[in-house]
């Protein structure tokens, strides 16, 4: 049962296609597009691809944008199916105040990276962290509780802010360094440090909560950026939306 898994974030456009809807599935093809170029899926990317049998995607750019996507998909004959967080899905119970207010991103990237650690020993809490367009930190406590999340704006925000509210910052972006010495690595440090800290200040309060050292993953687009930077150890693993997407899947189609 061949599936098509589909991440779209306020960017881009992610997505993978499996021989079936379970962890470990053979990932058969892959691929991203800017959202400004996702009317062209249909007559470029997918042109050639098998007609998947199970489709599942998150969305966190609109519905306009899901619309969209849904036309492309119009030359299969699935039906679309997106994911909306709920009370609780495959492991994890959901602790916000208005659980289908969470970003499918988020709940799906928690699905996955509990999965995973699952699969490789026993239940420890978690920090989830994707760092992307904007950056969540998600906690996780050891029975698989969303705890809470923080949301903060990623590198690009953070620039385009500074130059808009500022005179004379319009520069390349530079380097991470200890002490900056040139208004490039300055911003490019602080925005970095910025994130780390708001990072590891939810390790600690994890690590308090639980009485336990929380398993750390770090994913989004920009993770290999933030990677480097950070005193807490992360496991960083580009896959995690479509991991939680496949364990979802097998969920609702085993």
């Amino acid at each position: 049962m061949s599936f098509l898994a589909l991440d779209i974030g306020n960017t881009r456009l992610k997505w993978a296609f499996y021989d079936s809807p379970r962890p470990g599935a053979k990932l058969l093809s892959y691929g991203a597009e800017f959202l400004e170029n996702i009317d062209k899926l249909a007559d470029g990317p997918w042109r050639d691809l098998p007609a998947p049998q199970r489709m599942l995607g998150c969305v966190v750019a609109g519905d306009a944008i899901k619309r969209r996507v849904q036309e492309q998909m119009e030359l299969w004959d699935v039906a679309p199916q997106w994911v909306v967080p709920s009370t609780d899905e495959a492991g994890i119970v959901n602790g916000y105040d208005h659980p289908t207010r969470l970003g499918a991103d988020r709940w799906v990237a928690m699905i996955g990276a509990r999965h995973r650690m699952l699969a490789r020993g026993a239940a420890r809490p978690m920090v989830v962290v994707m760092v992307g367009t904007a950056v969540t930190v998600e906690a996780v406590d050891t029975s698989g509780r969303f705890l809470g999340g923080l949301i903060l704006p990623g590198h690009g925000i953070m620039l385009r802010a500074l130059e808009s509210g500022t005179a004379g910052l319009h520069v390349p972006t530079g380097d991470v360094k200890l002490f900056p010495t040139n208004t490039s690595d300055a911003l490019t440090s602080g925005g970095t440090y910025a994130i780390a800290g708001a990072v590891e200040r939810m390790v600690q309060h994890v690590r308090a909560h639980c009485g336990a050292e929380p398993a750390c993953y770090m994913t989004g687009g920009a993770g290999w950026k933030m990677a480097p930077s950070m005193s807490v150890q992360f496991e960083l693993v580009e896959s995690l939306i479509f991991d939680g997407l496949l364990v979802i899947a097998q969920a609702r189609w085993a």
